[in-house]
């Protein structure tokens, strides 16, 4: 496919990161994002890296990779980035039984989450 048929669909200043299919049920993984949406970079670095939620280490990951991206294939300055998006969808869902007495079964969920960051880098007037 060439590039023309698949347009860029973020803007100019923001650079993105999907993380599929990781083991965590959405609810959970929403309450790390939520820590993080709408902040400086290097500050949600810092508050992930200190969390002490298990997925918080992926979460980082993540936000290295977009952070990354933003610096590498658009050339945006790193010093400047906020996290502009981070948003949580539902996955699949494994489904799995634990034997119970008298002959019974109860379920069991394990589910899974998407995660997506945007990163965008903000403008000189905005800072101030």
């Amino acid at each position: 496919m060439s590039k023309a048929s698949n347009p860029r669909r973020e803007a100019d200043n923001e650079a993105k990161v999907v993380l599929r299919t990781i083991r965590i049920s959405p609810r959970k993984l929403d309450l790390v994002a939520a820590t993080i949406r709408g902040k400086k970079a290097a500050y949600a670095v810092n508050e992930l890296t200190f969390s002490k939620k298990r997925i918080a280490q992926d979460v980082k990951k993540a936000l290295n990779s977009a952070i990354a991206n933003a610096e590498n294939n658009h050339n945006l300055d790193v010093d400047r980035l906020i996290v502009a998006e981070a948003s949580v969808g539902k996955g699949l869902v494994m489904k799995r039984f634990h034997t119970r007495g008298r002959g019974r079964a109860a379920g069991i969920v394990k589910p899974f989450s998407h995660l997506t960051i945007v990163v965008r880098e903000r403008a000189e007037a905005e800072e101030k």
